[in-house]
């Protein structure tokens, strides 16, 4: 990396090609070779005729998490110029996002943009919501590991750490240790309705509530790469606020149910990590909430729909 070329984007596909690099940076770039452990490849149909005027093939390659396996490639130094042209060569299928080289270095690459999809083992993190309170049935997670696993029995697996009355900060305290073992691909975080509540005893602390929202999601972030894992971000989900009652000296509103979506979408934005929205499913859907903020098993249904949608 040269101070005139600040980005380094790890390739396994057509941006290795000459000809591609010349059509969309003027010229072939500086690269050195690279690999990605835990990773192998698959091919992606295009057919935006541009993409595959500027490569010469209908079919690229995504990745795919598999432990073991390793995808060889190169690093290409790239200028802002060059990496905004690269992004707009990806297609809507591809987000670019980072991920950990085998010489432990950090690069940007592009990754297959529904976060689950290419996912073999999972790790989620979270509160009681994450965790399928008032749900014998497990609540969305069981129901996305029964889904996942299903799909590959020898090579998928779904780890669910989730902790009743967790917030964000808890997650960060508790997760690393528990990943090593695990070996995840991707660490699934779901931002509870905790982060948003407001003490009783200190209602004035409104303003300030939610500053931490940022630091724990870098802190995460970094927590998945040092695992070579994917961070996915989801959540906060609906609150009725007619309903909800006081938990522990908390108290729960919808202006900061909304206030907490909006830091983490914002933040997830920002910073190039995979965010789902998980508003919409119990939104104005009150008969599927038990005291307004915890899903019945119809709700953790629709939840789990929602997600298989936007993620899978």
């Amino acid at each position: 990396m040269t101070e005139s070329r600040p980005h380094t984007l790890f390739s396994f596909g057509t941006l290795l090609d000459e000809r591609v690099q010349t059509a969309l940076f003027g010229c072939p770039v500086p690269s050195s070779a690279a690999s990605l452990a835990g990773h192998t490849t698959r091919p992606l149909p295009i057919t935006d005729q541009s993409v595959i005027a500027t490569s010469g093939i209908d079919v690229h390659l995504t990745l795919e998490r598999k432990l073991g396996a390793t995808v060889e490639g190169a690093v290409l130094h790239l200028t802002d110029e060059d990496l905004a042209a690269a992004d707009a060569y990806e297609v809507d299928d591809y987000v670019r996002r980072r991920v950990l080289l085998s010489s432990g270095e950090s690069a940007w690459a592009y990754l297959d943009a529904k976060p689950l999809r290419p996912a073999a083992r999972v790790v989620i993190a979270g509160d009681s919501i994450a965790y399928g309170r008032c749900d014998p049935q497990g609540g969305w997670a069981a129901r996305l590991a029964a889904g996942h696993i299903a799909e590959n029995e020898t090579e998928h697996r779904v780890f669910n750490l989730a902790v009743p009355g967790s917030t964000l900060i808890d997650v960060c305290e508790q997760t690393p240790a528990l990943l090593a073992a695990r070996r995840p691909d991707t660490l699934l975080v779901a931002a509870g309705i905790n982060d948003s509540a407001l003490p009783l005893a200190a209602p004035q602390a409104r303003p300030d509530g939610l500053a931490h929202i940022a630091d724990s999601l870098a802190s995460l972030a970094h927590t998945a790469q040092s695992h070579n894992a994917r961070l996915v971000v989801m959540g906060p989900t609906w609150v009725d606020e007619t309903r909800t009652r006081d938990y522990e000296g908390l108290r729960f509103t919808l202006d900061r149910a909304e206030a907490l979506r909006e830091s983490v979408r914002t933040w997830c934005a920002q910073n190039h990590v995979d965010h789902l929205d998980m508003w919409e499913p119990l939104h104005g859907k009150a008969e599927l909430l038990v005291d307004g903020l915890h899903p019945t098993p119809e709700g953790h249904e629709a939840l789990a729909q929602h997600l298989d949608a936007v993620s899978r």
